[in-house]
């Protein structure tokens, strides 16, 4: 793999193209922490191209996450609904069983196995997704990086689910359908969907071919370090092609584009290519982590996780400044909305140690948790044309607002009108347009909302007040003192307690997938 600080390409100097609406590139990453950036206030980490994208946008000290864990916090993004309305409330797998008979033959007779049924519970076919409205509204939309809405059936196409990048709105797609399958770096096979490239009618199986040459994670053998074809890398540059791709369109009919850039760093395996990313950690760390390596989750082993994922932070802040390079040299970054966040608290998984990195202990919880720490994500928007540089903003909001942003950024009055259910479904957003702008008066979330059914848990916050409820049992937390959420003080403050109860009993709507115990 090329190095990556060091593959930079030159800037080219070009005036922007005329263009009506706006570009959007809205990069989510994996398991990144509040305090795992320079700009949050992190210390051991170098993040300086995500630091000047803030410097030059907009950063939110109060942004949260759809869920506390990944493909329900996505869901809530691309449909606009909370994780008690929506349909994908957890990470319902479709890999599990006896499917593990899909084989990949290498040029030199080595055969891989791998699972031929791949990804997790589909969205609602009758609930409209982002994709899909922009779609409509005349723009192209990509999709680059983990998919997690639906699975994909190697064998037979046929049998994938109803909700596969190819039939929700997307154009061009590139990276694992599903989650798990992103748990290795080095995988057997990636997804595609690129009709103009490749004449795709649907969804792909992209073989790693070098990759199969050699012993895949499972095995934990050191052959599987002689696999040279990294995922992040790979979907990283196919991301970049394809702004070269859409900059071209735009000189020719000035049609704007949606890119989603869901990229996996740093979840979760703590292996990447021996460069000078890694290097300039490997060894620098006053105390080092080793990490057995986990086969059944597909992480592999390693003697230097600290330098490992600190240099995964590094290698994707090396990669957002690429992105904004390449707008850039297409003369498109005054137009383009840049999003960068995160799609849930840290983790620790892979042998990650976020304990180590946030010493400040700001937030308590993680991954898969409703306390601050699993929920409050970093959030940063660069727009030169509207969004003022060097601000900050403390309003309170939730992915499942940006649908409704979105909306109001490319001018479509009723986003609602796309849905097959009509109008009347539910739809949780706000749109946050007039704080990014200044343009009118921001409307307020009387509270905001989460469940989650793997760990039992609900949060509600409501102003200053965070109820978290972990099996029906009910703690209360004054944010605007106690931040950690260290001091309950539900029994001091009774009425408050039964106003957030009664809240999250008419938010919650049963889904028999995702069974959560309300509160008593």
């Amino acid at each position: 793999m090329k190095n990556l600080i060091l593959g930079l390409a030159p800037l080219a100097s070009m005036a922007a193209f005329a263009q009506e609406r706006p570009n959007i590139i809205y990069i989510m990453c994996d398991d990144m922490g509040y305090g795992d950036l320079g700009c949050y206030g992190q210390q051991y980490i170098a993040t300086p191209n995500i630091d000047r994208m803030a410097a030059q946008g907009m950063r939110f000290t109060q942004a949260y996450a759809g869920s506390p864990v990944s493909a329900p916090s996505r869901a809530c993004f691309m449909t606009g609904q909370h994780s008690g309305h929506g349909h994908v409330r957890g990470n319902r797998e479709y890999w599990g069983g006896g499917n593990f008979n899909y084989q990949f033959v290498g040029a030199n007779g080595n055969t891989v196995t791998d699972y031929s049924v791949v990804g997790q519970e589909p969205y609602d076919k009758d609930h409209v997704i982002i994709p899909e409205i922009f779609k409509k509204e005349g723009y192209a939309t990509g999709m680059f990086g983990k998919w997690a809405g639906g699975y994909y059936n190697l064998n037979d196409n046929a049998k994938s689910s109803h909700s596969t990048p190819d039939k929700r709105g997307i154009d061009c797609f590139y990276g694992p359908i599903c989650q798990f399958q992103a748990h290795t770096y080095y995988p057997n096979f990636l997804n595609r969907y690129d009709p103009k490239n490749y004449g795709d009618t649907h969804v792909v199986v992209d073989t790693m071919k070098q990759n199969i040459l050699h012993k895949d994670v499972r095995s934990q053998d050191p052959d599987f370090e002689n696999r040279e074809q990294y995922s992040a890398d790979l979907i990283h540059q196919y991301a970049l092609r394809w702004i070269d791709e859409r900059a071209e369109a735009i000189k020719k009919d000035g049609t704007p584009f949606l890119g989603i850039f869901t990229y996996t760093l740093p979840h979760a395996e703590l292996w990447q290519p021996r460069d000078s990313i890694l290097a300039a950690y490997d060894g620098h760390f006053c105390t080092e982590k080793t990490f057995g390596g986990q086969s059944g989750n597909w992480y592999y082993k390693n003697n230097n996780a600290h330098a490992q994922f600190a240099a995964m932070i590094t290698r994707l802040d090396v990669m957002v400044g690429q992105i904004m390079e390449k707008l850039d040299e297409h003369g498109l970054a005054e137009n383009t909305v840049l999003i960068f966040t995160s799609d849930n608290g840290p983790h620790e998984e892979g042998g990650a140690d976020p304990n180590f990195f946030n010493r400040d202990g700001l937030l308590q919880g993680k991954k898969r948790s409703t306390y601050e720490g699993g929920i409050r994500i970093p959030f940063i928007v660069r727009w030169p044309a509207k969004v003022a540089a060097g601000s900050e903003s403390d309003h309170m909001f939730a992915f499942y607002d940006l649908m409704a942003t979105f909306s109001d950024i490319i001018g479509v009055d009723n986003y609602k009108k796309y849905n097959p259910k009509g109008e009347d479904d539910y739809f949780d957003g706000i749109s946050i347009y007039p704080t990014l702008t200044g343009e009118g008066k921001q409307e307020e979330h009387e509270h905001l909302y989460w469940e989650f059914h793997e760990t039992n848990m609900m949060g509600l916050r409501m102003g200053n007040w965070k109820m978290v409820v972990s099996g029906g049992q009910c703690k209360l937390f004054d944010l605007a003192t106690d931040i950690h959420e260290d001091n309950d003080v539900a029994a001091k403050y009774p009425k408050v307690v039964a106003e957030m109860k009664k809240r999250i009993r008419a938010e919650h709507v049963e889904n028999p997938l995702f069974n959560v115990t309300l509160p008593q």
